[in-house]
């Protein structure tokens, strides 16, 4: 009874569930536990003679997607032909949806081809689906035929559809390719020219098998395009020239990225500082960061938390304290995670720094920062030491 209603709420005019009352409903029902239960209950109404309409398939096939069942979200699909209801290409697309999510692509496809005898057009969101199911399961030869089966159909493929296509052959295929496709992407313009992301993905790729140098020239190549690299496109080749070695390059990029004034200096050199102790250069990037908090530069949070917590790791508290100060003088505190304020207090107290601990101590009174777990019995057994030896 309770389906039935849920059902007949989202028949109402002027009502629709929303993605939340069909997550509830899913859970409320066990349709996971126990998927039958949708074709059950369109059965039941088939047994009492009752008519059931192409709205309540949708809120039933909307229930399936909720609980990721395709088998039972295809038999509804069958079930609407018995009731004479209209299949429409929203259906299709909830079902093939379901069986791309699955990896199931030969069904997804054989939906696909199915969907022309019957009289409906594939849309983009179907071919969107596709292409990405494809991608996900390796089948890059696939994915990029729907370009030409789209185009014999008369839809014309936009941007999100050649980068889910350029980010599977990223994922699974050569840079030479990715950079091929690229180029096949600016040829095409408009709406299917490629954006920051694309041009991201296929440095991202070169920066994966170790060739930074050439995912530069992708970079020279999309500058020379109009298009401006943001602040992952820049992380991403740092970290690549860093783990080859290419310290000096890295820095060049830097210097040329703040004076273009795409990327701030922050986040520049808080990405080199990250990419410098990703590959052991501790004492470069502490050098790095003291010039950053010299020059007025404001690290981000992650460069800040990710040095002083590995300055503690090496037993260096003071010196994780004083980059602290410096940090807090340019009102960067907030970006820190919570997490470092325990630790540099339980190091602090244990090496028996008792000024500094005081005042990390107050501010995080100030703060409401609580102290982590782990390190509370810790600190407590220094500050009963403290008061023993004051006493």
């Amino acid at each position: 009874m309770g389906l039935r209603f849920f059902i007949w709420a989202g028949l109402q005019p002027n009502y629709r569930h929303t993605s939340y009352m069909y997550s509830n409903a899913c859970k409320l029902f066990g349709i996971n536990r126990n998927p039958r239960i949708v074709s059950d209950v369109v059965q039941a109404y088939k047994d009492e003679g009752c008519m059931v309409g192409v709205k309540a398939f949708k809120v039933l096939l909307s229930l399936c997607r909720e609980a990721k069942l395709a088998n039972e979200a295809l038999s509804l699909l069958r079930m609407m032909k018995e009731f004479n209801c209209r299949l429409d290409t929203v259906s299709y697309n909830v079902v093939i949806r379901l069986f791309c999510k699955k990896g199931d692509m030969d069904e997804a496809a054989r939906l696909l081809g199915e969907m022309g005898l019957v009289d409906l057009h594939p849309d983009m969101i179907t071919y969107v689906m596709m292409a990405k199911g494809f991608c996900d399961v390796g089948r890059l030869k696939d994915a990029c035929g729907l370009l030409k089966v789209m185009k014999g159909h008369g839809c014309s493929p936009n941007s999100v559809l050649y980068s889910a296509l350029l980010d599977g052959i990223c994922r699974f295929g050569s840079p030479e390719r990715a950079l091929e496709f690229l180029g096949e992407m600016e040829k095409e313009g408009g709406d299917c020219g490629p954006n920051v992301v694309t041009y991201t993905s296929v440095i991202q790729s070169f920066c994966e098998k170790g060739r930074s140098l050439e995912a530069l020239s992708v970079l020279d190549q999309m500058e020379a395009r109009g298009c401006a690299p943001n602040r992952v496109t820049i992380s991403t080749l740092i970290k690549g020239l860093c783990l080859e070695e290419r310290v000096e390059e890295a820095y060049k990029l830097v210097d040329k990225v703040i004076e273009a004034g795409s990327v701030s200096s922050g986040e520049c050199y808080s990405s080199l500082v990250l990419s410098l102790l990703r590959v052991r250069k501790l004492e470069e990037a502490e050098k790095l960061f003291r010039k950053m908090l010299g020059s007025g530069v404001k690290p981000n949070g992650l460069a800040s938390s990710t040095l002083i917590r590995r300055l503690c790791l090496d037993g260096r508290m003071l010196d994780g304290f004083h980059l602290y100060n410096g940090i807090e003088k340019l009102g960067c505190l907030s970006y820190i995670d919570t997490d470092i304020y325990s630790i540099l207090l339980a190091g602090l107290c244990q090496e028996k720094h008792s000024a500094e601990a005081a005042k990390l101590a107050r501010i995080m009174l100030e703060r409401r920062i609580q102290l982590k777990a782990p390190y509370v019995d810790n600190i407590v057994k220094h500050l009963k030491i403290w008061s023993y030896l004051c006493n």
